[in-house]
């Protein structure tokens, strides 16, 4: 929408006006005020071109009946009145330069630092990033601090629980790895927060997994199944003590993994939840969190989750996601599932979590100190509440975006202008009907993010493929993107 970028030149060029000290302007501040003001006036005179080409094509409706329209627009008159205001603002501030008493064109050099100083103080108040975070939609507090606490909490959990199932059938459980938002750096809201961690599951003695495709449902999902077999471990009855082969002696070892946490052979997600539920009740007490935190257990399903608070009501909401890892690689068959009530228990779908987690760390290494990208990605998915636009969806445009834009551009100065490339970049992908996948066939991935081979040349499943196929949710995405467009401007403005 045009009208949605001429607000947006609007805004950042309003935020941006040099403030005044006393009721002088030297000849710097003018300078630098009748560039701004001649880089708008391009701006607006490109925006204005490009409606005018628009009304032009067959497909537009006429000129006269496009402006009526605009007029029944609120995004009208906004423009209108804020246009009206930032001239007369304009005009105000020319009409005081002129007053200005020629002596301050004699200042002394020794108040060059203190000038230079000033006029980086006046940049910081005009920064329009700055001004969002703390005006719409401030920063979490202390989330990574948090996050480091329940890292801690399930990482004592964890070496518990590898104490307590040493030597027997049970999967071999590996250090938990923090995934999700949360983890990343960011939060689609302020309030509860869900800290997830992924657990990495290995087989035990005298069992082996093997990994089995099982693309039953649509593309891009990719589902696996798990299957357990029991290996034959004679030849190492001989090295370790009352270690017997549960292949030739299952009547001496008694229960495998195959009876207890599969089903029909295969890894079972559900039982695997409700095994570490009960885990998780029967050590809490042991734990060095207990004295601090109550616990409170949730309702099972594909995953455990738990909730702890303390005596200052602080409090954290922790779900432990169940992996197997493919290869050497950051790629896991997970528990984790947008359909969990759908999905059969032996089914696992390929998930990129924890390859997620280190291309943000690795973006956050690269970028400059004050990189707004996650407030971006943040803002963005605050908007996206109650539509049928996922989080995963803007994030993959995000990712998209920080590779093959300079990271130097994602400054908070720059805020307005990547907001509108996020924006400007899934209109295009609804358009097409496309988005393509972030972790297939990518030339643009960061070396220290390890993928099997097959992903580098392999086609990027379109996460936008239902679209393609069904008319309908296509035009619907289409109305639900321009009530996003509306929800931004509104948030920006509003602040809510």
């Amino acid at each position: 929408m045009a009208a949605t970028k001429v607000l947006a030149v609007l805004l950042q060029s309003i935020f941006q006006l040099p403030q005044m000290v006393g009721d002088e302007l030297d000849e710097a501040t003018r300078e630098r005020m009748q560039q701004r003001a001649e880089l708008l006036n391009r701006e607006m005179t490109r925006l204005l071109q490009e409606l005018e080409q628009r009304s032009q094509e067959p497909r537009s409706i006429a000129w006269g009946g496009q402006l009526l329209a605009a007029l029944q627009q609120w995004q009208f008159w906004l423009i209108a009145g804020v246009l009206v205001l930032l001239l007369g603002l304009c005009w105000w501030l020319r009409k005081r330069s002129y007053e200005v008493d020629s002596s301050s064109d004699e200042e002394s050099s020794s108040n060059n630092e203190e000038e230079a100083e000033e006029a980086e103080d006046n940049d910081d108040a005009n920064d329009v990033g700055r001004f969002f975070e703390e005006h719409i939609h401030g920063p979490i507090q202390n989330l990574a601090k948090d996050c480091e606490v329940v890292k801690d909490l399930v990482g004592n959990l964890v070496r518990v629980f590898q104490v307590l199932l040493s030597n027997t059938f049970f999967p071999v459980l590996q250090p938990a790895i923090g995934v999700g938002s949360a983890f990343e750096g960011w939060s689609p809201c302020q309030d509860d927060i869900v800290y997830c961690l992924l657990v990495p599951l290995q087989p035990p003695h005298g069992h082996a997994f093997h990994l089995e495709p099982s693309n039953t449902g649509e593309m891009p999902a990719r589902n696996f199944r798990i299957r357990v077999e029991l290996e034959c471990t004679c030849t190492r009855e001989q090295l370790v003590e009352n270690l017997l082969c549960f292949l030739h002696h299952p009547e001496e070892e008694g229960p495998s993994l195959l009876s207890t946490l599969c089903t029909d052979s295969y890894l079972d997600v559900r039982k695997i939840a409700r095994w570490f539920h009960l885990l998780v009740k029967a050590a809490w007490a042991v734990l060095p969190q207990s004295s601090k935190y109550h616990l409170k257990m949730l309702p099972v399903s594909r995953s455990c989750k738990f909730q702890v608070r303390n005596g200052d009501n602080e409090s954290f909401c922790i779900e432990i996601m169940f992996g197997v890892q493919q290869g050497d690689s950051d790629i896991f068959l997970s528990s984790q599932t947008a359909e969990a009530i759908l999905t059969p228990s032996t089914m696992w779908p390929e998930s990129y979590a924890v390859a997620e987690v280190k291309f943000f760390r690795h973006m956050a290494r690269q970028a400059p100190h004050d990189s707004f990208h996650l407030k971006c990605l943040q803002l963005c998915a605050h908007i996206l509440v109650g539509t049928g636009f996922s989080t995963y969806t803007l994030k993959t445009a995000v990712m998209h975006l920080l590779t093959t834009t300079p990271l130097s551009g994602w400054r908070s100065r720059d805020f307005l202008l990547r907001l509108q490339d996020i924006m400007r970049y899934l209109r295009c992908c609804l358009q097409g009907k496309c988005l393509d996948h972030f972790f297939f066939g990518n030339e643009n991935m960061p070396d220290d993010i390890i993928l099997p081979p097959a992903f580098q040349t392999a086609e990027p499943p379109n996460l936008f493929q239902r679209l393609a196929q069904d008319p309908a949710a296509h035009a619907e995405a289409l109305r639900e993107f321009d009530e996003l467009q509306d929800r931004l401007l509104t948030l920006l403005f509003c602040g809510h």
